[in-house]
């Protein structure tokens, strides 16, 4: 059951460079990393908005800037409904509902795991710091009232490249 006031955003990714396919279509246990990511907001959001441009998604996206996760966040955040947000890159399938519950309960300005920046939880007050151009989101959260937060090591398992894939699958 999602909770009350809480807006997802997805970061659906860009080129997939190092992956040399997009990532969000890669599939682990019979989903696509895309599904996968917007099922776990699901979960936990009482709304959802995925935010860059891949060919094939079942569900819609805004488009954002191309110019990386601050951008993306950004539109995300101007879109939602909610006060405060939740943000999860597609790259990220380990992650679970009581993780991204945990960031959204410690958020300030924001809210990030030990490892950062991403995932994080990001409140809309700091909308205007993810505005000024700034490309590198550790930049715009150092200027922000974030908080760290413990998450299992596990769960913020990063996949960039096909073999990190398969190294997660059981």
């Amino acid at each position: 059951m999602a909770d009350q006031a809480l807006s997802g955003i997805l970061l659906v990714g860009g080129s997939s460079t190092r992956f040399g396919s997009p990532k969000a279509l890669a599939e682990l246990e019979g989903e696509t990393l895309a599904e996968r990511a917007w099922r776990l907001l699901g979960q936990v959001c009482e709304e959802r908005i995925a935010v860059g441009h891949c060919d094939g998604l079942p569900f819609p996206s805004l488009v954002d800037a191309g110019t990386g996760p601050v951008a993306a966040i950004a539109a995300g955040l101007g879109a939602a409904a909610h006060d405060l947000a939740v943000v999860v890159p597609v790259d990220m399938p380990l992650l679970t509902p009581d993780a991204l519950r945990l960031l959204a309960a410690a958020c300030r300005d924001a809210a990030v795991a030990q490892a950062g920046p991403l995932p994080c939880a990001v409140a809309r007050r700091a909308l205007p710091a993810l505005e000024t151009g700034e490309r590198r989101l550790r930049t715009v959260l150092d200027g922000l009232d974030t908080a760290r937060v413990e998450v299992d090591e596990r769960l913020l398992a990063n996949v960039n490249t096909p073999a990190d894939l398969y190294r997660l699958a059981p």
